[in-house]
């Protein structure tokens, strides 16, 4: 079964101001799609047309270029549109916020390593919150499209958040300001989403 682009599960307007209609419509019905459509075709006649796109993902470096770049943007974009949301924001609650204050002593503190992790990755990435084997949060970033899950991934886990921060992510709005951005997603994350995550993972 070919990889599908699933509808965005709001409106593309419904994250403004701060992350704007033309910003997402070309983001998720051009780049993600694109990635759909390139990951279908590096995979077309391999073994891994019928293994599932996490299962692609855990043993990436069985693969070539095109399937881990392609893979890794249909995987991390298909999280990210499920981890944002209107009229969100705020802060966890629950399992979640508890775990948060153990580990990191506040969610102030999460949210500044978090924006640390997007700011200071060179080029294009993201920037995570994972839980890792020992069932353990963390923060963490990758280049390109890569993500936690990978195999070849320097820090792995299970990614619960992800921050898109190449530059068609923000660059419409924000131009080169990347802690802008990293700032104003902050008021559009689904805590409710991550957490779900977050109770699966570990």
């Amino acid at each position: 079964m070919a990889f599908q682009l699933e509808a965005l599960p709001y409106a593309a307007d419904a994250l403004e101001p701060h992350i704007d209609k033309d910003t997402m419509e070309i983001h998720h019905d051009r780049h993600h799609q694109a990635y759909v459509d390139n990951l279908n075709k590096a995979i077309a006649g391999t073994d891994a047309e019928n293994a599932s796109l996490e299962d692609i993902i855990k043993n990436i470096s069985k693969y070539p270029a095109a399937v881990r770049n392609n893979g890794g943007g249909h995987f991390n974009h298909q999280l990210f549109w499920t981890v944002l949301g209107p009229n969100k924001g705020g802060e966890p609650t629950g399992e979640l916020a508890t775990a948060i204050n153990d580990t990191f002593g506040s969610f102030d503190e999460l949210k500044k390593k978090l924006q640390e992790a997007g700011a200071t990755r060179f080029g294009s990435g993201w920037s995570w919150l994972i839980v890792t084997a020992d069932g353990k949060l963390a923060v963490t970033s990758t280049p390109n499209q890569d993500n936690p899950l990978m195999d070849v991934a320097e820090v792995k886990g299970t990614p619960i958040l992800g921050i898109d921060v190449w530059e068609h992510a923000y660059y419409l709005k924000y131009q080169n300001k990347r802690p802008a951005y990293l700032d104003a997603i902050f008021n559009v994350i689904n805590w409710d989403a991550v957490a779900e995550r977050y109770s699966a993972a570990k």
